[in-house]
């Protein structure tokens, strides 16, 4: 072997013996992959052949769980800023350089609440009703997960400084009728999300009334005047505190007042209210 030949073999060596040491070191410092996760992967990658993501409004089939197709996207109104600052309504103009924007209609009733938000409009034609028909009439859950994270969208600018979650609460036999709240349901979402705790107890109906549909704004507030207050052992909790009243739909705004009234009575610093959807023309509401 010529010297120049012995050479090109030792730098060779040394190449090789570089490479293995470094592929020697990489193993030994890259991050191990965790059993658990490695199965609870696997389990999902099973689940979604077994039963396939489909969109939760039509049913068709979908890139992943807990979403709509393109389609029912298209029927989704959501509510953007610019917003009234009271009654969360959707405004033609404005900006946050303004300060909060107030529209005429909170400017002509102020509400009992301090602040409301919703993340879409609630119509006839929407996949928003769809979805909150569903929930609360046909027992169906599935949505949960994705309207949760909608009110957690929608509730962005109401979450800092909040201490609790209140559900709209049901009177304890229209809950044992329909065995559950869907309103404790989608609180218990945003909480999950956000951290903040749910008070599901701090809230109570203590009269029956009959169904909001097809009542004016005038019947509504009748309706439920007096009809929730904060139970004895649970004033403590709320005096103080900043609470965030959550509903399905805002209609007329009456139940949510009635709700921010007996918070406040009850000595809270502050009640916003976060909804699914909102109604911009109560009149032709049919919730």
């Amino acid at each position: 072997m010529t010297p120049r030949q012995c050479t090109s073999a030792k730098v060779a060596s040394t190449m090789r013996d570089e490479y293995h040491s470094s592929g020697r070191r990489e193993a030994q410092t890259a991050p191990r992959a965790v059993p658990g996760a490695r199965l609870r992967d696997l389990g999902r990658r099973i689940a979604d052949v077994v039963v396939p993501p489909c969109c939760v409004a039509c049913h068709a089939r979908v890139w992943g769980h807990d979403t709509l197709c393109a389609a029912c996207w298209r029927r989704v109104t959501f509510i953007r800023a610019p917003v009234c600052d009271r009654l969360g309504l959707p405004l033609p103009f404005g900006s946050a350089a303004d300060g909060p924007l107030i529209s005429a209609a909170a400017a002509a009733a102020p509400p009992r609440y301090d602040r409301a938000r919703a993340a879409v409009v609630f119509n006839e034609e929407s996949v928003g009703r769809d979805l909150i028909h569903g929930l609360k009439y046909a027992d169906r859950h599935d949505a949960r997960r994705l309207l949760g994270r909608w009110l957690t969208s929608a509730g962005a600018d109401l979450f800092p400084g909040a201490d609790l979650l209140v559900p709209v609460p049901m009177t304890r036999w229209r809950l044992l009728r329909r065995q559950f709240n869907q309103s404790a349901l989608l609180a218990h979402e945003v909480g999950a999300a956000t951290g903040i705790p749910v008070a599901s107890q701090a809230l109570a109906k203590n009269k029956t009334t009959p169904p909001q549909v097809g009542l004016t704004r005038l019947q509504r507030a009748e309706n439920v005047r007096g009809a929730f207050r904060v139970p004895p052992g649970h004033v403590q909790a709320i005096a103080g505190r900043n609470v965030i009243v959550v509903d399905d739909v805002i209609t007329t705004g009456a139940t949510v007042e009635a709700c921010a009234m007996a918070l406040k009575a009850a000595g809270a610093a502050r009640v916003d209210i976060l909804a699914i959807a909102l109604v911009t023309r109560p009149l032709q509401a049919t919730v």
